[in-house]
């Protein structure tokens, strides 16, 4: 699924207790996006199959708060429903987070352009940053410090995710580049629909880019303030999302003919930044 390849998906880093419930949050989103996105399905049947979805939750939460049993066989998907329901239970997870993928998903059905890039932060509050404060709550209750930061990470994560697929994106009759930015930069959808790496195309996209890195640096210090192995996940996680942005400006953001992705050896440069930012975050609290 396009939407989440830059996430971490219950990796080995991630602490043992966590990653089961983590595959749950992510295989719910999979499914869901799935619904939206892939298939032959017109939009009407998708609608009514997120809403279905969403129906499901509702149950979920209102057994939860009348302390009532989950029939998950009356609803879709059942084995799914179920598992999630028992995550959802044991962490106290807030069910309201996956309804906001819901929407975001819906959105993605009905919506094919933004206004700008207030607009699309919108969508990645509901497409994204659920994903990272369900992980916070997995581990008690997240500080409202720590909620901004990943909000910054997860949405950088899914616009970077937009930058490197323009051209996938506009297959799919989508385009994610905000039209105020477009007229700013004086780059017309014609041009995305040749595939032409313009000087104002450039422009527009070196733009973008800067404006996801601030978004990341932004949201990068979560890593040093979570312990462990989950710490380590998301050093690699903001590592990964800078390395695709890096990528983008080598290839003079010819982002139609080479879709950036990391391999092998950008693996080990994620992972020798990430040694490297845990030991400045060390020096710097030392002197703190």
């Amino acid at each position: 699924m396009d939407h989440y390849e830059n996430f971490p998906v219950a990796s080995l880093l991630l602490p043992r207790a966590l990653r089961a419930p983590i595959a749950e949050i992510y295989r719910f989103a999979r499914m869901a996006d799935d619904i939206a996105d892939e298939g032959d399905a017109p939009p009407e049947t998708r609608l009514r199959q997120l809403a279905a979805f969403d129906a499901a939750l509702e149950r979920i939460e209102r057994a939860l708060a009348e302390g009532t049993e989950f029939l998950a066989e009356t609803g879709p998907e059942p084995q799914l429903f179920q598992r999630l329901m028992t995550v959802i239970r044991r962490y106290r997870l807030p069910v309201q987070y996956f309804r906001d993928l819901l929407s975001a998903f819906s959105q993605d059905v009905r919506k094919r352009r933004y206004a700008d890039f207030p607009e699309l932060l919108d969508y990645c509050r509901r497409s994204a940053n659920p994903v990272g404060r369900l992980i916070l709550h997995l581990r008690g209750t997240p500080t409202a410090a720590d909620l901004r930061r990943s909000d910054a990470i997860c949405s950088a994560l899914q616009i970077i995710n937009f930058w490197q697929d323009v051209a996938v994106d506009w297959q799919k009759g989508r385009v994610y580049l905000p039209q105020a930015d477009l007229r700013r930069f004086g780059v017309d959808e014609a041009d995305i629909a040749a595939g032409r790496r313009t000087p104002e195309f450039c422009a527009l996209m070196r733009f973008e880019v800067e404006r996801a890195r601030l978004l990341m640096r932004l949201g990068a210090p979560l890593a040093r303030e979570l312990p462990g192995r989950l710490g380590w996940e998301i050093r690699l996680t903001v590592q990964g999302g800078l390395r695709i942005l890096e990528k983008i400006q080598n290839a003079h953001y010819d982002i139609f003919r080479h879709r950036p992705t990391l391999k092998a050896l950008d693996w080990l440069c994620m992972a020798k930044r990430a040694l490297l930012d845990r030991e400045s975050g060390n020096g710097n609290r030392k002197s703190e």
